[in-house]
């Protein structure tokens, strides 16, 4: 404990190294798994080998693509670009599945009354059928954004500054107060940014407060009736 005290400084610093590295590549896969899932829903024959195929993309082992990348992109083995790129893939594996279902969970139905009243199919798109998808999308960006942060953590083994620089230090010096800090952090920033994901959610998309009232209230009048 006197050592987190005592390094409170360097505890904040990478903290946000650890955020500058992971939330970038949120908002990268979800913007790259938006019209990825839109093309697969669209046509069927692919949908299956667009989600198996980047669904694959998750069972690269992260060390080494941290490695491979610089090869790759001509950056150095150090450049935080390889990680957020890296950390963009992971999450487009896990990304591109969630956002493909939630769009298609909009019922043709729905689509055909938006085109009815004078939607075009780019209005219709994001005005009807994204904002109708947006509970599924956000459960998917929470999975994506904890799955990010928790990742980050390995970069740290390549000289790249993060809170896993903690863990790597802590272990090379013995200090397990070092150790502790790395782990404790990391979780409470996933569980702060998770947080703020719901929060959002509920600002973004006030209706769906109404829908989740809508079976209490009638629980509620069954009991008193």
């Amino acid at each position: 404990m006197t050592w987190i005290l005592d390094n409170l400084p360097r505890i904040g610093e990478l903290t946000l190294a650890h955020l500058a590295l992971s939330l970038p590549a949120v908002i990268i896969a979800f913007v790259l798994s938006i019209p990825l899932a839109w093309g697969a829903n669209r046509v069927r024959v692919l949908r299956e080998p667009v989600l198996t195929g980047t669904g694959l993309l998750y069972a690269i082992p992260s060390l080494p693509l941290f490695i491979l990348l610089p090869a790759l992109i001509g950056t150095s083995v150090r450049d935080p670009l390889n990680v957020v790129i890296a950390l963009s893939i992971f999450g487009l594996a896990l990304m591109v599945r969630s956002a493909a279902e939630a769009l298609d969970a909009v019922t043709g139905d729905i689509r055909t009354s938006a085109t009815a009243i004078g939607f075009s199919g780019i209005g219709r798109f994001f005005t009807v059928e994204l904002p109708l998808a947006g509970p599924a999308l956000l459960a998917g960006v929470r999975v994506v954004c904890v799955s990010s942060i928790s990742l980050v953590s390995v970069s740290a083994v390549l000289g790249v500054s993060s809170l896993g620089s903690l863990f790597t230090d802590g272990f090379a010096r013995n200090i397990v107060g070092s150790i502790l800090a790395g782990i404790l952090m990391t979780v409470v920033l996933a569980l702060i940014c998770d947080l703020l994901l719901v929060l959002a959610g509920r600002l973004l998309m006030p209706w769906q407060q109404g829908r989740r009232r809508r079976p209490l209230l009638a629980r509620a009048r069954e009991v008193s009736a």
